[in-house]
């Protein structure tokens, strides 16, 4: 270890946004990329376990913890570029750097491009590996290029979003542990225009039509406002944001499969009942692209099985969020343990009643659903 890092104590339960997980045998903070790369190398080279912890905000711990060394990702540099080369202006954030801190930032310099995804918990170097998004926009449409620490030859590379297989919450950076971004650069819009407004509820918000742009501050105080009023913001003092955001991704249904699917849920909910629905993109599986899969509503799935916000009462030390019932939350004294119990019972609910497989976000350690 070099003598910049500081060796913690605090169990990794503070380390995550549900607050829940047993402790590490080591958590060390790196405060820079150099310390990180030596850390992890170092620790690899004494066969020591090695979780990588940034915001904590896609982490299920479970209650045995984690029996190696926790590094977190504490870098915090933030740099733009003018763009005299690309003709586009992009910054470049060190992994560890909070993502709404970034956003934050990005906007108070005059650019705008990351607004409608404020508010998300979590670090910087995380976003790609989840393709996060939200209000329309994916890291996907914005990402300029990743640092990655390639653990099996040591060396640092710039990787492009080609080679990053970026898809709906996923990447190929996802549950793999040869690589470690260690930094992340994306595109920015001059002149603090947001990107479009593609959202529906997000342009009602500010007064726009689909597809229009607005300057990055109102946007940004927009999705903010949209996502308190969903628990989605972090407060100490509301359990409903002591969780991992929204637990379930939405479902996607294989187009040959959607009649029958949604066949299936109308005769649950009733044939005058609107189910959300989205194009999702043809399949791979369908060369000429003839079959449209679908998107479906995670939230309004869980809604219907009968799983209502707070449920299962306010008695319960994990619960549905009451705001939000895609939101599994800590109401301050769970364990894992619990959170599983409910999340089988929410997953296997939505299953029974209507025929769809949902599945979880986060990334479980030492802990499976």
């Amino acid at each position: 270890m070099t003598d910049t890092q500081t060796p913690l104590s605090a169990p990794l339960a503070e380390l995550t946004t549900l607050r829940l997980g047993g402790p590490a045998r080591e958590i060390v903070r790196c405060p820079d990329t150099r310390s990180i790369v030596e850390t992890i190398l170092e620790l690899d080279e004494q066969s020591e376990p090695v979780l990588v912890i940034g915001g904590g905000s896609n982490l299920v711990i479970g209650d045995a913890g984690f029996d190696g060394t926790a590094v977190v990702l504490a870098s915090r540099g933030i740099e733009f570029g003018s763009g005299r080369e690309s003709g586009r202006p992009h910054v470049v954030a060190d992994a560890g750097v909070g993502w709404d801190d970034l956003v934050a930032a990005t906007v108070e310099a005059g650019f705008g491009g990351l607004e409608c995804l404020s508010g998300i918990p979590g670090a910087a170097g995380a976003t790609p590996v989840q393709n996060v998004g939200a209000y329309g926009v994916e890291v996907a449409d914005i990402l300029r290029s990743v640092q990655v620490l390639d653990r099996r030859s040591g060396t640092l590379r710039w990787v492009s979003p080609t080679e990053l297989g970026l898809g709906y919450r996923t990447s190929n950076l996802k549950h793999r542990h040869d690589f470690v971004v260690v930094a992340v650069s994306f595109w920015l819009n001059d002149d603090r225009a947001s990107q479009p407004i593609r959202y529906r509820e997000l342009a009602t918000k500010v007064g726009v039509e689909p597809g229009e742009r607005v300057d990055a501050v109102t946007a940004r105080e927009a999705v903010l406002g949209l996502r308190r009023g969903k628990g989605m913001v972090l407060d100490p003092d509301d359990f409903d944001t002591w969780s991992a955001g929204s637990f379930f991704t939405n479902p996607i249904i294989p187009g040959e499969e959607a009649p029958a699917v949604l066949e299936r849920i109308a005769g649950r909910v009733g044939d005058d009942v609107a189910i959300p629905s989205y194009p999702a993109g043809p399949q791979p599986s369908t060369p000429d692209g003839s079959s449209t899969a679908i998107k479906l509503s995670a939230g309004w799935l869980i809604e219907r099985a009968g799983f209502v916000r707070g449920y299962p009462g306010a008695d319960a030390a994990v619960r549905l969020s009451t705001k939000h019932t895609l939101a599994l939350t800590n109401r301050g004294s769970a364990t894992t343990e619990q959170l599983l119990t409910l999340a089988r019972e929410v997953r296997d609910g939505v299953f029974d009643a209507f025929g769809v497989a949902l599945r979880p976000e986060p990334v479980f350690v030492n802990c499976a659903l």
